[in-house]
């Protein structure tokens, strides 16, 4: 139901990452592109698994680990920290499903394609598509419930969990209350069959802005979360 938010991570990394330039594909399922050079010395890759699609950046050198941003974000959130744990251990920084430029998978009646589970099978076939058999995993705020899920479903491939900014999502529900429905209306607007999505084309502006009068002052960052949002194929 988040993914419109997600619109505006992927508008803003397009400026960090348009010095990508296309490779030769890689064999099988793997192709790749140049990377970055804010992820100096890392490969982008994109890895094709059951009904998903998952861009992918990692490098380094040393024990594998797993690094789940959160939302309304894709694996760009990493940028800082991934090169310093790269010292020592091999990052691997997808955008989850939905996010970023990984695909987005067709609605299911259930909605098992946003389903922590689903991100979590992505995960442990993502490792193993790049030769990890057993890693650690750090999320970050709905990356942390992806990286829960992955470790609760698939024990023997987790050696390490980290959980950042998170807290058990059965804990935070049990407390919610009405100060928190007025703090954070969006938790479950969201929830509402499309009403929430024709809303926010309606007037894409008046939603994602950062003050009362629109948008923030014109920035490279705001002109491309703009552009973003009124793409077709945006979700």
């Amino acid at each position: 139901m988040r993914a419109g938010r997600t619109a505006l991570d992927r508008g803003a990394c397009h400026e960090l990452e348009t010095s990508c330039a296309v490779k030769e594909p890689l064999a099988g399922a793997v192709s790749r592109e140049q990377s970055p050079s804010m992820f100096e010395g890392f490969n982008v890759d994109w890895i094709d698994l059951p009904n998903v699609r998952i861009r992918v950046r990692h490098g380094g050198s040393g024990p594998s680990l797993l690094l789940l941003h959160g939302h309304p974000r894709t694996h760009t959130t990493w940028h800082r920290v991934a090169p310093i744990l790269a010292r020592d251990h091999t990052d691997v920084c997808p955008d989850l499903r939905g996010y970023g430029q990984s695909s987005v998978p067709p609605d299911a009646p259930d909605h098992a394609q946003a389903s922590k589970r689903a991100m979590a099978s992505d995960a442990v076939g993502l490792m193993s598509a790049l030769g990890h058999e057993r890693f650690a995993v750090v999320g970050h705020d709905r990356g942390a419930y992806v990286a829960l899920r992955t470790a609760l479903d698939h024990p023997a491939r987790v050696s390490h969990l980290v959980v950042l900014d998170a807290v058990p999502i059965g804990e935070a529900l049990a407390r919610t209350n009405a100060r928190f429905a007025q703090a954070w209306p969006h938790w479950f607007f969201f929830g509402l069959p499309d009403k929430p999505e024709r809303a926010i084309l309606a007037d894409p502006d008046a939603w994602y802005s950062n003050d009362r009068n629109g948008w923030a002052p014109r920035t490279t960052r705001t002109t491309a979360a703009r552009s973003t949002i009124r793409r077709p194929s945006t979700r």
